[in-house]
């Protein structure tokens, strides 16, 4: 049976979940109690099937967990409908197409000034950081401007995410519980005195828009603000970062997909962005849970159970995609379920979108001829699947 923790299978997943495919249907998987859909159309049936929905088990001593839990049970990501409907049109309302797109020019911006002191490092010692000094950083300071987080406290934000979204793992530690417990205190309580500031002394930012949004008389209570910008913080640069670091891995030890994007930067950067989160997703399991009796691919899943969709596998079915486990950055149609599906389809997919689209061709245009500097060090999480580290070099 598959072991989520396992260091070889969260290395090189893949061969293990082909395997789980070839078992055709869902089944029970006893160390994490729940059933796992593994083939694409059960996996994407899981994610949109209305009777499987996002419910939260509060984490218990409450004492401990209160910030975790309510962060959570107020966020979108764990509710449904109605409370999922309207807080989720409440957020596109200051969320929306038009001022992501309108922050083109800023990510334009930080850009450029990222790569211009990556390639001070570069010149410095041979080598940069694709992740530490470009992944990452973007989608921090993008996400960051968005919401009007002071730029002198942005190093605060991702150590808060991966301590919090550490416990969307199958088996966190108890340094990892301790270190989310503590960080769900100290970010609610940062952006409760930065939502009070915004309500006396309102910006053109997204805490103020979200702290004034209103919707047929309703609003969004402290919580339910404090836990949407926790939420936004942490989507806005989680998927970016990992979705970025993986796929560039990847055409990196593929010379022929490297030599193409390489000659036309400009003109495969959507579709590489597309293919970066098919070929090695950034969120791997997203669990759901049974309000009533569900079949799924010819399994019932009971009332109370768990399913998880296997969103990595998914994306490696050859019944989606032909030559699944071959990166091609020129993939098209590419129907992949990356950001999920359904009504919780990743709300800062389309910002991930923009800053991928942007940060890939810039990237490539400045160093021409990028190659692994060293081995790159892997995170250990599947769930949550990136890069702590990967140095490159101009070859």
């Amino acid at each position: 049976m598959i072991d989520f923790n396992d260091s070889a299978f969260i290395d090189d997943p893949y061969p293990a979940l082909k395997k789980l495919r070839e078992v055709g249907a869902p089944f029970w998987h006893e160390e994490t109690s729940m059933f796992l859909a593994a083939g694409f159309k059960d996996a994407s049936a899981v994610l949109r099937n209305r009777t499987l929905g996002r419910i939260f088990d509060p984490k218990t001593p409450e004492s401990k967990w209160e910030s975790f839990n309510w962060l959570h049970s107020d966020s979108i990501l764990d509710s449904e409908p109605p409370k999922h409907t309207r807080l989720r049109s409440l957020v596109m309302k200051a969320f929306n197409p038009k001022k992501i797109e309108g922050l083109r020019p800023e990510i334009e911006r930080i850009t450029a000034s990222l790569l211009d002191e990556a390639a001070k490092k570069h010149e410095a010692q041979g080598h940069f950081d694709l992740i530490a000094d470009f992944a990452e950083p973007l989608p921090v300071k993008v996400i960051a401007h968005l919401l009007g987080f002071p730029e002198k406290d942005e190093h605060l934000l991702r150590p808060w995410s991966q301590a919090i979204v550490k416990m969307y793992e199958v088996s966190p530690s108890i340094a990892d519980q301790e270190a989310a417990q503590l960080a769900s205190d100290d970010f609610a309580a940062y952006v409760h005195e930065l939502m009070l500031q915004r309500q006396t002394n309102p910006g053109t930012d997204l805490v103020s828009e979200l702290a004034a949004v209103r919707e047929e008389g309703e609003k969004l209570n402290t919580h339910e603000l404090i836990a949407t910008c926790v939420l936004l913080l942490n989507a806005g640069h989680e998927a970016s970062v990992n979705g970025f670091g993986n796929g560039m891995v990847a055409a990196l030890e593929n010379k022929t997909q490297m030599a193409k994007l390489n000659a036309d930067p400009d003109g495969l950067a959507l579709t590489a962005v597309d293919e970066f989160l098919r070929f090695d997703a950034p969120l791997h399991l997203f669990e759901r849970t049974a309000t009533e009796d569900t079949v799924i691919g010819g399994v019932t899943i009971k009332k109370g159970q768990k399913i998880a969709s296997l969103l990595g596998s998914a994306n490696r079915d050859s019944a989606m995609f032909e030559n699944p486990d071959e990166l091609d950055l020129s993939r098209h149609p590419n129907p992949h379920i990356g950001f999920g599906a359904g009504i919780h389809f990743c709300i800062g997919a389309p910002l991930a979108r923009v800053e991928m689209s942007v940060s890939l061709p810039a990237l490539i245009k400045r160093f021409g001829n990028l190659e692994l500097a060293e081995k790159p060090l892997r995170r250990q999480s599947f769930v949550l699947r990136g890069y702590d580290k990967v140095l490159v070099r101009n070859s």
